[in-house]
This record gives C-alpha cells, sequence and structure tokens, in this order.
C-alpha cells in the first residue's frame, strides 16, 4: 500500500457544512468545477461517436492528433514534428509521470514552492525526493522538473525570458522540464507563454512537455481529456509504457477533444463568462479589506488580508460564516492566502459579492 498524505479537500468538510448552514446556501468557490454547460459542438460529437464497440488506441485517432497540433500551432507556433498523446484527463498524467519516467528513490523531482499538490504526490507514488522551489537551478541533478504557468492557485504567469532560462539550464544538463498549462487560454493580465514556443526553445524540443487540458477551458471536466506534447522520443517512450497499463482514452470522448479543439469560438465566450465574474469577485473582495496578489492569469483569485484574518485556515472559516467556501493556502504550501475559484454561476457569484459587502 502506497502511504499517501490526507487528501486535502477532505479536510474540508467541517467547514463546508458551517458554510452550508448560511440562510441563502452555500457558495461553492472552492474547488474550481466548471458549471457552465459543455458546448453543444462537444455534446453532438460525442453523441454522434456513441456507437463504439472496439478498444481505443493509446495513442489517439489520427484526426486528434491533427486537431491538437493545429490547435498547439495556432496557440503556440510550434511546429508538426512536435509528439502529442492523449491521456485520461489532466491529473492523471501530473500524478503518473514521475512514475512513467522511470523514476525512483534515487531521483529528485523540483515542484514550485506554491503549487497544486499532486506535483509532490506523483513523485511521492514514484518513491522520489521531492524539492519545493521557484529556483529550479539552484537544485543539483534533479531528474525531473515541473512547472506550471499559469499557476494553481496562484495565477502567476512565467514569461518568455524565464522560460528560456529554464530550459537552457535544463538541457544543457539533460534534466526534462514538464510545463502543467492547463490555464493557459485563461490570461487576464498577462498572457500565457508555453514551454512549447519556438521563442522559448528556439526549435529545440528535447526533454521538453506540457500538459494541457479540456476542463476549464471548454467545461469538459467530466469528460476526461487531456494530453501532454513535446519531445517526440519523450512521447514515444511514454506511448510505450502506456500501451502496456491499458491507459486509453474512449472513443467518443477523443471525437469530443476533436470537436473541442477545431472550434475556437466556445472559447472566446467560456473566456467572457470567467472574467465577468473575476471581475463581479475581485471588485466585492477589495472593498472588503483583501488584497489579490498575482492572479495573472487562471481560474482563480490568490487572495490574503494581511494577517488581519489570521492563517489561511482562519480565513476560510471567516469566508465560511458568510457561506462562502474557499480553499485555504495550506493546500498548496502557504499559509497566508486563500484561493478562491470563478467557477459558480453568475447568481451565486453575486451573492458571495453581496454578502462580502452587505
Amino acid at each position: 500500500m502506497i502511504r499517501l498524505p490526507e487528501f486535502p479537500w477532505d479536510s474540508l468538510a467541517e467547514v463546508k457544512k458551517r458554510a452550508a448552514d448560511h440562510p441563502d446556501g452555500i457558495v461553492d468557490l472552492s474547488v474550481g468545477t466548471p458549471v457552465d454547460a459543455t458546448p453543444d459542438v462537444v455534446q453532438r460529437a460525442l453523441a454522434a461517436h456513441a456507437d463504439a464497440p472496439g478498444y481505443p488506441t493509446t495513442a489517439g485517432l489520427p484526426e486528434l492528433s491533427r486537431a491538437i497540433r493545429d490547435w498547439l500551432s495556432r496557440r503556440t507556433g510550434v511546429d508538426a514534428s512536435v509528439g502529442v498523446l492523449p491521456t485520461i484527463g489532466s491529473k492523471e498524467m501530473v500524478a503518473w509521470l514521475p512514475s512513467g519516467l522511470g523514476l525512483g528513490a534515487q531521483d529528485t523531482v523540483v515542484i514550485p514552492a506554491i503549487g497544486y499538490p499532486t506535483y509532490e504526490i506523483g513523485a511521492i507514488v514514484a518513491g522520489a525526493q521531492v524539492v519545493a522551489t521557484d529556483d529550479v537551478e539552484s537544485v543539483s541533478n534533479p531528474s525531473l522538473v515541473w512547472l506550471n504557468t499559469p499557476s494553481n492557485p496562484t495565477g502567476a504567469v512565467l514569461d518568455v525570458d524565464r522560460l528560456a532560462a529554464i530550459v537552457q539550464w535544463a538541457q544543457g544538463r539533460g534534466i526534462p522540464v514538464v510545463s502543467d498549462e492547463c490555464y493557459f487560454e485563461l490570461g487576464w493580465q498577462a498572457q500565457p507563454v508555453s514551454i512549447l514556443d519556438p521563442r522559448v526553445h528556439g526549435g529545440d524540443l528535447r526533454g521538453l512537455l506540457a500538459v494541457h487540458s479540456l476542463s476549464k477551458r471548454s467545461s469538459m471536466a467530466g469528460y476526461r481529456f487531456g494530453f501532454v506534447a513535446g519531445d517526440p522520443a519523450l512521447i514515444d517512450g511514454l506511448l510505450a509504457v502506456r500501451k502496456h497499463l491499458g491507459m486509453m482514452v474512449p472513443t467518443p470522448v477523443q471525437h469530443a477533444a476533436i470537436a473541442a479543439y477545431d472550434d475556437d469560438s466556445e472559447v472566446a465566450v467560456q473566456r467572457e463568462r470567467y472574467l465577468g465574474r473575476r471581475d463581479v469577485l475581485a471588485a466585492a473582495l477589495r472593498a472588503a479589506g483583501f488584497r489579490i496578489d498575482n492572479s495573472e492569469a487562471g481560474l482563480y483569485l490568490w487572495v490574503t488580508h494581511d494577517g488581519e484574518l489570521g492563517d489561511a485556515w482562519d480565513s476560510t472559516r471567516w469566508f465560511a460564516d458568510k457561506g462562502i467556501l474557499v480553499a485555504p493556502g495550506t493546500f498548496y504550501g502557504d499559509d497566508a492566502h486563500v484561493r478562491i475559484a470563478l467557477t459558480a454561476t453568475n447568481e451565486r457569484v453575486a451573492a458571495a459579492a453581496a454578502r462580502l459587502n452587505p
């Protein structure tokens, strides 16, 4: 049995009950689960290919590879030589990648200083050591470096110069660098940059991978679709292992993903929804005395009250008393902030804003 830390969200049960006791009901801004309808074009594609009696391939349909490469070309400028591999959502890839790369007790995985807990969990499952730092170049001889841009939870964005510096350092030492870019379409004050952007790597994809997802950009969290792209040699190695493990994306979901990546118009609509909710929440939080740090991109506001409400858990309880459930920054390695998601209906977001400034 693999011994893992307590699942962070389980510890929110008591606070969630506290928020649910509000007379007007809970406003759940904690997890970041999409609430808007999956685009019609995606639903139609899924239904049209529901008759799928045979096994899918681990590599995915040729049409899917084409759609992903076309989208990557439009969004990052990377050419058709990039390797692509569909995954069963992006969290699966984050959690499984160190094992898939064959890392073990002799290896060190570098993860963001403040970041998504699953980076650490993936290293633990592989038996590897973990170093949490943003100064990746200071770590001696790591076997894998995780980046996350835009960041979950902070919303910070790594620019071209910083990404290029990390890539140059890592490629000079043969260290794989994997960039989790699941919030790539949601840039607000800063435009996210992919590690696959030629401005970052100068045409040399050696050791570079990017992880993407349809969960947030297309309200497809229930479909469990993502992909990893980059260095063709790394992609081929991962494909070989995943074949043995039966890690295949269902055929109807692959067709739904093709429809999503071929239609940029739906993403623009969803962006406007999130932007509207972001504006409402940000204004209400600032009026209530909170400070929003980073949050230049992504699906969350990274919020603190300069210590006046105590630590992250104290702030989480303060919000719960107003019927608002947020995530303590403690989950991500920060005891001073809370993470507030934009994933609630317009009505619930308006209710949260009203409760913050009655």
